[in-house]
């Protein structure tokens, strides 16, 4: 597995570096983070929210990857939380590698404190703007958390036969069989060694180590490619992670000389459609026998000199 994408970021402004950290030092500020008495509680911000994360239990495993927290650090955090009566520490019985955590009555009001007084924060700072303000702020935070994630979003070049691969694939045919008034057969799924190698790519997209996206490019002739099942999470659309998956198969295509892209796609994806269009790609008359297929689609690519 190798990362796909960090090569073709471009340069950020110094600008626009100090204005993002201008910013965290204001909110962080502004919101207690530097307290160790966050929102008044007997703990710092790293307790509080490790458990609020908790919630009704967890292990530690799924907590670290969460989170992206250090294992030894979020272990001392657990321990003390334990010391404090808030959370119970236990290894299960199925398996005496993992550990879980679960809040304890007391720690469970603690959270319905925090909970209640994390709202006051936040509707005190709220309070001193216009209702149009608020819904200006409102909009304003959802387009950044959107662009935040997309931006910790990774795009990687795995192995057609990859368990990651094979469950992006799996998930793609469950979420498109749905949507199909057919249905959809997993027997038409790319097959691995269709792309792997020089006979093609396979991307997945990663989000905090999770699997959120794929897309395929296989050898469809000499100088043409074709892509196939580009996908994103349910929880993940909406970000503009399908377009960067569709740039990243066309890169890959030209670096394997392909002059021409093609794909196709079934009549009821008509946000696909769109995409595509928007994307540069024109349609053109069916050029294979995909059952699914209702529109068919043709992009014709520069080479990586730009010629």
């Amino acid at each position: 597995m190798e990362t796909f994408d960090r090569s073709q970021r471009t340069a950020v402004r110094a600008e626009d570096v100090a204005a993002f950290r201008r910013f965290n030092r204001y909110f962080t500020r502004r919101i207690g983070v530097l307290d160790d008495h966050y929102l008044g509680q007997d703990r710092p911000l790293g307790e509080a929210r490790l458990l609020f994360e908790i919630g009704e239990g967890a292990s530690l495993r799924e907590l670290r990857g969460r989170l992206g927290l250090d294992a030894g650090y979020l272990s001392r955090m657990a321990k003390a939380l334990e010391a404090q009566g808030m959370v119970r520490l236990a290894v299960p019985e199925h398996d005496n590698r993992l550990r879980t955590v679960e809040p304890t009555p007391a720690g469970r009001a603690e959270v319905a404190e925090q909970q209640r007084r994390a709202d006051a924060l936040a509707a005190g700072l709220l309070e001193g703007l216009t209702p149009a303000q608020r819904a200006e702020l409102t909009g304003a935070m959802a387009t950044a958390q959107r662009l935040l994630r997309l931006a910790g979003i990774t795009v990687e070049s795995v192995d057609g036969a990859s368990a990651d691969a094979r469950d992006c694939l799996d998930a793609y045919a469950a979420d498109i069989d749905a949507r199909f008034p057919e249905g959809y057969d997993k027997a038409t799924l790319v097959r691995p060694e269709e792309v792997t190698g020089d006979a093609g790519a396979f991307l997945v997209a990663y989000e905090e180590r999770r699997p959120v996206g794929c897309g395929a490019l296989r050898r469809l002739a000499p100088g043409i490619g074709e892509i196939r099942h580009v996908w994103v999470h349910p929880e993940a659309r909406r970000l503009g992670l399908a377009r960067r998956l569709l740039a990243g198969l066309e890169r890959e295509a030209s670096a394997r000389g392909l002059a021409v892209v093609r794909l196709d796609t079934h009549a009821v994806l008509t946000e696909a459609q769109a995409m595509y269009r928007a994307c540069g790609y024109t349609e053109i008359p069916r050029y294979n026998d995909d059952v699914y297929g209702g529109h068919w689609f043709e992009k014709r690519l520069l080479s990586e000199g730009g010629a």
